[in-house]
């Protein structure tokens, strides 16, 4: 715990399931976490306590209680991540309650599994506020202080990218896959700027992870729990991706389980404490391999356009 003494970490998203999760278990490596989210409650009041960390009652006020209870340094701070101004005040009462910023996990995310045709505008509009428009509102309100100490790390919940991932859920995927172009981009940007010690990484479940969303499928079919992790496992991923030297994780899409499995990752090889239901192996829903980005002109960037930087500039290759 000592060695994230004094460290900050902002956990977006982090009422209830994975990210109530990361950010107890980022406490209890040391770090003074902000919880944000936009469900706010008494917590003093609740009972029992804690509460079903999937269940409503669960809210950041809840998390920062039992984060302060098990001896952890905790502040809740509502938001809104669709409103701009409610993230860029998220940040700055960060910074004004702890002097800093170190790490940014941005987990707040809309949800709607539909083809095309039975996705209704509002609801996809809804996706894309939430997911890649407020992450990106969190990373550019975030920067300048992970950029303080050049040393600022961002862990997106945001999938690998495969044609698969489209089927179905169109308008979700647009979204996430978004969020998953960022980390690649802003990777990007971090080598430009010779930022070798900052990192953006995306993580994503190899297995279905426990959650208010599944609940609904066990209630249904009791059986479908055997299919499913604790949500230790990914805060337990997100802690190796943040102990991981930037240089070896900067860019990356990685899965829950095959980021712990990889020497980077602490070589993990008992995944059975991470089963609901004892004893089972619940199945994958990633696939075993997946494609490779790149292409043989990776580094051939062209000439360079910089429209920030005023006039139309020249030609960019794609």
């Amino acid at each position: 715990m000592a060695s994230n003494s004094g460290k900050v970490a902002l956990v977006v998203g982090a009422s209830r399931g994975i990210g109530r999760q990361i950010a107890i278990d980022v406490a209890k490596d040391g770090y003074s976490v902000v919880v944000a989210a936009k469900s706010t409650s008494d917590a003093q009041s609740v009972v029992p306590f804690p509460p079903d960390p999937n269940s409503p009652q669960s809210t950041i006020s809840t998390v920062e209680r039992e984060i302060v209870e098990a001896g952890g340094r905790a502040t809740a701070i509502p938001v809104d991540v669709r409103d701009f101004a409610s993230v860029q005040k998220l940040v700055d009462r960060t910074v004004e309650t702890y002097g800093r910023l170190d790490v940014l996990v941005y987990n707040s995310g809309a949800i709607w599994w539909a083809s095309v045709e039975d996705t209704p505008m509002k609801r996809f509009q809804l996706m894309q506020r939430v997911n890649p428009e407020g992450l990106y509102g969190a990373v550019q309100a975030a920067l300048p202080h992970l950029k303080q100490h050049r040393s600022g790390r961002i862990v997106v919940v945001s999938p690998p990218i495969y044609s698969r991932f489209f089927r179905g859920k169109t308008g979700y995927a647009i979204g996430k896959i978004g969020m998953s172009v960022l980390t690649k981009g802003l990777a990007m940007d971090f080598e430009r700027q010779g930022l070798a010690d900052m990192a953006i990484t995306s993580l994503w479940p190899a297995v279905a992870i426990e959650s208010a969303a599944t609940r609904k499928m066990t209630d249904a079919s009791p059986a479908e729990a055997r299919d499913l992790r604790k949500a230790t496992i990914f805060s337990d991923a997100v802690l190796a991706v943040l102990r991981a030297p930037a240089a070896v994780v900067n860019g990356n899409l990685e899965l829950d389980e095959d980021f712990l499995r990889s020497a980077a990752g602490g070589g993990v090889t008992d995944f059975a404490r991470y089963a609901v239901v004892p004893g089972t192996e619940p199945r994958r829903i990633m696939p075993a391999a997946l494609p490779d980005l790149t292409v043989p002109e990776q580094n051939d960037e062209g000439k360079r356009m910089n429209s920030a930087a005023g006039g139309s500039g020249g030609g960019s290759k794609l």
